[in-house]
């Protein structure tokens, strides 16, 4: 079994299967699923391709694979907004839209790969599927968590799906903030101040929030 070292994670050794995942998430970032052939992740891992059936079975196994590493990782890294419950609501919003476009601008990949994927017919693959979806679920979930006691701290079903709307809204800002930094290298943290000013405007709008987040 080969050992390396990540530097994505903290120079720890990774398995084979690790140095596969690795190798896999650089060319299907930089170059997208298509362009990821076996004879690339082999050249880029140093194993054999006997060594990535066995792990995997196909490329699109490898693909299922990193999809779940992203997941477990993204998951790892990315706030929840209950970590600011000691906050007024539109401050807790704004620490936690903080924190998390922080962490996107730390491993922008996870979004590339995402992005990477988003084309062509593997998408619709169950093992990818799958994971896309629990992916853009806990996103939408984060949304609407950070959302609800700001525009919808009543419990008022037309405040629900209002906050249903926006946190909809906001997914989408992030998509395409993520292809604005994989083409322009635009940081998602300075994207804040805007996304917690528009926030701010529907939450005064409604009565919900003062003039401004201290």
């Amino acid at each position: 079994m080969v050992k390396e070292t990540d530097p994505a994670t903290t120079g720890a050794p990774v398995s084979s299967r690790g140095a596969i995942l690795d190798a896999a998430r650089v060319l299907v970032t930089s170059r997208g699923y298509d362009g990821m052939s076996i004879s690339d992740l082999t050249a880029r891992s140093g194993l054999p391709a006997s060594s990535i059936y066995y792990h995997f079975g196909n490329k699109l196994g490898v693909l299922a694979a990193l999809l779940e590493r992203t997941f477990d990782e993204l998951h790892a890294a990315f706030p929840n907004p209950s970590s600011y419950d000691g906050h007024e609501p539109l401050e807790r919003f704004e620490k936690w839209v903080t924190a998390a476009c922080a962490s996107l601008d730390e491993r922008p990949e996870y979004l590339r790969i995402l992005l990477a994927i988003s084309v062509g017919p593997h998408k619709d693959a169950e093992s990818v599927l799958t994971t896309v979806r629990r992916i853009r679920a806990y996103a939408r979930a984060s949304w609407v968590e950070a959302l609800t006691p700001v525009l919808a701290p009543d419990g008022k079903e037309a405040d629900g799906a209002l906050v249903d709307r926006i946190a909809v809204l906001g997914q989408a800002m992030i998509d395409g903030l993520a292809v604005t930094n994989s083409f322009d290298g635009a940081a998602y943290s300075a994207q804040v101040g805007g996304i917690v000013a528009l926030v701010r405007g529907l939450a005064e709008q409604r009565g919900r929030g003062p003039a401004h987040v201290s």
